[in-house]
């Protein structure tokens, strides 16, 4: 059995903060999620033995990299700490989280700080969009579109809609979901946007095509954010909290996780699945993985889901392939109110990455955090009551890179 691995606390910046109009970048992000996390951990900066950051574009978008030696640079404090980058898209964070977790395991380091940050707003729409297309197979994907991945997704709505048939009232009961979950969550970016009567529908106007199959409201926010969380062997976790008068059962376990990766163009994904039960085969795996090692039969087990929905079909598809539903028949869960809060597994009670917003470096290690903050009731008004056991789904591009964690509440 592999060594416990410990949540000992955390802290993400509010998304919905363009950092580059307050005359503030990247490194000030990742100051602050630092500080924070070490506050909120109730840890010296000198406790931390090893640092992981995921990052996806920051090279593009700000033309700065080695993010390793950020961390000490505006945490001087940190100096002398090894570090390391990761990128994954969208689940670079969870590549982090991971790496960690091995760090831990392996008895090399005991108190492991993972941070995940993206700034986008520094740049306009159109050029952020531009950039994102890195995390696909450049000039091999086949797609003629304007915007790379509402095209990507669209055409994933458009493969169920060919494999199983596809309501997009279902995709738009999503959105609605993780925008109304977004609004009790005080970082979500999203919170104090507004709707009308329309927003929700296929109304060309009030909800415009941006690719075909993939609508305005279809679409995760991309944002500027950081998240960090600091990881302990049960060693470290348990000497921590008697200095604090506290026992174990007081903190979040990472008690599974599976990973795996696939090519990074969709085609040939959609073409390696075809006559097998589900779209994404290594995405259900990932899953099973998660579920064989935290010892619990499948997703009946959770009390709740965070879930990559950079796209409502994302969410859609990680429906299905979570077992909330047979295989292509998510729509079951939306129409039975299953994934609703107050529902029997609900998802993305923060907003999601539709309604919370996606900083694509940060969103595994949110995910994460607020799936610790979940079994340890500390979620605000996005608690679900008497939760004892979280599953995340972090996906990077069109699931070439999957990482999944079940989280618990003590050993």
């Amino acid at each position: 059995m592999n060594e416990p691995v410990f949540i000992l606390g955390g802290h993400q910046t509010d998304f919905a903060k363009a950092w580059a109009r307050q005359g503030q970048d990247i490194s000030d992000m990742v100051r602050e999620a630092t500080l924070g996390a070490l506050a909120a951990s109730a840890l010296d900066a000198s406790e931390i033995q090893s640092i992981h950051v995921g990052n996806a574009f920051a090279e593009l978008q700000r033309q700065q990299a080695h993010l390793g030696s950020m961390v000490a640079q505006v945490v001087p404090e940190l100096w002398g700490v090894p570090a390391m980058r990761h990128e994954g898209a969208c689940a670079s964070s969870s590549l982090g989280v991971l790496s960690a977790m091995a760090e831990i395991e392996a008895g090399r380091y005991d108190c492991v700080l993972v941070l995940g940050v993206e700034e986008f707003k520094n740049t306009d729409g159109n050029t952020a969009s531009v950039n994102q297309n890195a995390a696909a197979w450049q000039g091999h994907e086949g797609i003629s579109c304007t915007y790379m991945w509402p095209a990507v997704f669209g055409l994933l709505a458009q493969e169920y809609e060919r494999r199983y048939g596809l309501d997009r009232r279902h995709l738009n009961r999503i959105a609605e979901l993780n925008y109304a979950n977004a609004r009790r969550n005080p970082l979500a970016q999203t919170r104090q946007w507004r709707f009308d009567a329309l927003s929700f529908t296929d109304d060309d106007e009030a909800n415009p095509v941006i690719e075909p199959g993939t609508r305005r409201q279809d679409c995760g926010q991309i944002t500027d954010g950081a998240c960090a969380v600091v990881l302990a062997s049960a060693r470290f976790a348990q000497a921590h909290a008697a200095r604090r008068g506290q026992t174990l059962d007081r903190l979040a376990r990472i008690a599974g996780w599976g990973h795996h990766n696939a090519g990074l163009r969709l085609s040939d994904k959609i073409a390696r699945s075809q006559g097998q039960p589900y779209v994404f085969p290594h995405v259900r795996q990932t899953l099973e993985d998660a579920w064989r090692r935290a010892g619990v039969p499948g997703v009946e087990a959770m009390s709740g889901i965070e879930t990559h929905d950079c796209f409502t079909m994302t969410e859609y598809m990680a429906i299905d392939h979570l077992g909330l539903t047979p295989p292509g028949q998510s729509w079951q869960a939306v129409e039975s109110g299953v994934i609703e809060p107050g529902g029997r597994c609900p998802v993305n009670m923060s907003g999601g990455l539709i309604g919370g917003g996606h900083p694509v470096g940060a969103t595994g290690a949110r995910m994460l955090f607020d799936a610790a903050r979940q079994v340890t009731g500390q979620a605000g008004d996005c608690q679900i009551d008497g939760a004892s056991r979280m599953q995340t789904l972090n996906i990077g591009g069109s699931c070439g890179t999957v990482v999944s964690f079940v989280v618990e509440r003590g050993l």
